[in-house]
């Protein structure tokens, strides 16, 4: 998302292990998170770990909630794993020259609207991103990155400290029932699953 320090970055489903990590990373940018989550105890977590102000989307309107924080700027760019139901509220959340950048499609990839002018009418831009589809040469460069910007963090005299966040570890033979809770979206952070050596 090119972040700059003091950028406003919103980031859905905060408590998610992507998402937490998200908070942290924006943080390590100085910038500014803010996130939405669907329970009181997940924005309890990621106030903890270090966002500015959180949402629950199933009783709060996110986009008017933020641009109330941002006293009607809007947030500079867009972390979204949700995609085609909140594109009207993400548009109307985000600044003028903002960035969206989708890399899940939780509830689905269809749009009905006018997206496009309304893109168009804050000059923002689309990002997509999916580690998954990388050739090897791209998904080299991002392990050279991390390992040179971000895994620095996670040794104990750095600050700030960076500290990953799981939920719960199960083992392989408990599968089904750590996937279920996912699907009933139960966790912050993340599920970890024990394979025997």
């Amino acid at each position: 998302g090119k972040i700059q320090k003091g950028e406003r970055v919103l980031i859905h489903a905060g408590a998610s292990g992507v998402g937490m990590a998200a908070v942290q990373l924006v943080r390590l940018a100085k910038a500014i998170p803010i996130v939405t989550a669907g329970t009181q105890e997940k924005l309890k977590a990621t106030a903890n770990a270090g966002a500015a102000a959180g949402f629950n989307y199933k009783n709060e309107d996110f986009s008017e909630k933020v641009l109330a924080f941002t006293q009607g700027s809007g947030v500079d760019i867009i972390l979204d794993c949700v995609g085609g139901s909140y594109w009207e509220k993400n548009l109307n959340c985000l600044s003028t020259d903002g960035r969206w950048i989708i890399y899940g499609l939780l509830s689905g990839g269809e749009v009905h609207g006018d997206l496009l002018a309304r893109l168009l009418s804050k000059r923002a831009s689309i990002h997509t991103t999916l580690l998954r589809s990388r050739d090897k040469e791209a998904s080299n460069g991002c392990e050279h990155s991390f390992t040179e910007d971000v895994l620095p963090y996670f040794s104990g005299g750095t600050s700030p400290h960076l500290q990953p966040l799981v939920d719960s570890v199960h083992p392989l033979h408990e599968i089904a029932g750590a996937h279920r809770i996912m699907e009933d979206n139960k966790n912050i952070g993340k599920i970890v699953i024990e394979v025997p050596a």
